[in-house]
């Protein structure tokens, strides 16, 4: 592990005019939530208060934390760590900052000179030495991620004493459309019942922090209009990990609307790269070429052509820091609300979706194997046939604008994957 693909391109801060768009942005699709999502979220939240009994290893870990932050090395490498070192720099809580996206954020941040301490639980959803990795990587640029969970709310607590937080990069989440299926609670817990936790500190700071968090273009679920627009209806998710991305941006406007908290949703669109997540096609295609063994193919009913607006890391990244860059500021303090505050949310993809088995080709010129491929039927366990961003809004307002091709961008993921695991001798897990 040498490089973080050489480290993403990160512009400087962005300084787009202000659009009228900026002030009070709600699409209709979330202004006014249909008595279905109404009820849906009454259920959700039934479920999340019935929270999995704790573990034995659950409770020591806890009191371990409690511990280890309440001494006095954690609070200086935790100040030291969000110290600002540029002009207007910002400090940024990065939660999942140990995650694929969040490790290219966090990286990005602290080499522009902002202050960045990342928050990440380490936990086993996929080879947590990937992770490590990514936080030794992050420890060598001076950002400090602290190990806990985003609800241990006196964790939370104690960052926001150390730290006047002005901003926070909320990238946590229990990820992966399938799994939701095994474990359905993890996503309860991680993607609504963080989320709120997370809401709330910010809600009681003074001052509030700005949020920048991220949703899931799995929230336009069975929608069939192309290409997805943020004006498009999200009340047709296909599954629970969508469902809980769609949950989160109904208690954002929520948290908006009573407390004047400044909050920005992203919603991603198949993000690639390196330093990725081994759950994806992408990166376990690569493994399973490598290794002589087949690869699933899906394909939508009558032969129909499954495809993914895949989009480039170093992209995703220029779009999180335009979001921190144009957010303005809360306008609560101490829980109250004093004014209208900041509502957004954005469609951050590539606008060129591409066939999964054009995916497949290109990393068969890369890798110089030939792919085993097993083509099969698109099963019916939260996967989508197709993805396609509009851009449009992102494009005004952030001045957002990929410009990595699938070609290019799977060049630079194969060639760290072979320095990091090398010629499939390696497991990638």
């Amino acid at each position: 592990m040498k490089h973080i693909d050489s480290a993403p391109s990160t512009p400087g801060k962005f300084k787009i005019e202000k659009s009228p768009y900026n002030r009070l942005r709600l699409h209709s699709s979330l202004a006014k939530p249909t008595f279905w999502s109404l009820v849906f979220l009454g259920l959700i939240f039934v479920f999340f208060y019935r929270s999995p009994p704790h573990t034995t290893s659950d409770l020591s870990r806890r009191s371990l934390r409690t511990t280890f932050y309440r001494d006095a090395n954690f609070e200086k490498r935790v100040r030291a760590s969000a110290k600002i070192r540029s002009t207007n720099g910002i400090s940024v809580l990065v939660t999942g900052a140990a995650g694929f996206v969040g490790t290219h954020v966090s990286a990005a941040l602290k080499r522009r000179g902002d202050g960045v301490v990342g928050l990440d639980n380490f936990n086993h959803y996929y080879d947590p030495s990937l992770k490590k990795a990514r936080r030794a990587l992050l420890q060598r640029t001076g950002v400090y991620i602290v190990e806990g969970d985003i609800n241990d709310a006196s964790l939370l607590k104690k960052l926001f004493q150390l730290v006047p937080f002005t901003h926070v990069m909320h990238l946590a989440a229990q990820a992966g459309v399938r799994y939701a299926m095994e474990n359905p609670r993890s996503y309860v817990h991680s993607n609504i019942a963080g989320l709120v936790s997370l809401l709330e500190l910010c809600k009681e700071a003074n001052p509030q922090p700005s949020m920048v968090w991220a949703s899931s273009s799995s929230v336009y679920g069975l929608n069939t209009k192309v290409p997805f627009s943020e004006r498009d209806r999200t009340d047709q998710p296909a599954s629970l990990y969508a469902a809980t991305k769609k949950a989160g941006e109904e208690i954002a406007h929520t948290y908006n609307h009573i407390y004047g908290l400044s909050l920005t949703g992203l919603r991603f669109f198949t993000v690639y790269g390196p330093w990725g997540r081994p759950d994806m096609a992408y990166f376990f295609f690569t493994r399973d070429m490598l290794k002589g063994k087949p690869i699933p193919i899906f394909e939508a009913g009558n032969h129909g052509t499954v495809a993914r607006d895949f989009t480039y890391i170093d992209d995703i990244v220029k779009g999180c820091l335009a979001a921190l860059d144009t957010a303005e500021k809360s306008t609560g303090s101490g829980g109250k609300k004093k004014g209208p505050a900041q509502l957004r949310v954005y469609n951050l993809g590539n606008t060129s979706p591409v066939p999964v088995s054009d995916l497949v080709s290109i990393l068969e010129r890369l890798l110089k194997v030939k792919a085993k491929r097993l083509v099969m039927k698109l099963p019916r366990n939260g996967d989508v046939q197709f993805t396609h961003a509009n851009i449009s809004l992102a494009q005004r307002e952030l001045g957002y604008k990929p410009t990595t091709d699938l070609q290019t961008g799977l060049k630079k993921f194969t060639q760290w994957y072979l320095s990091y695991y090398g010629s499939g001798k390696k497991s990638a897990r």
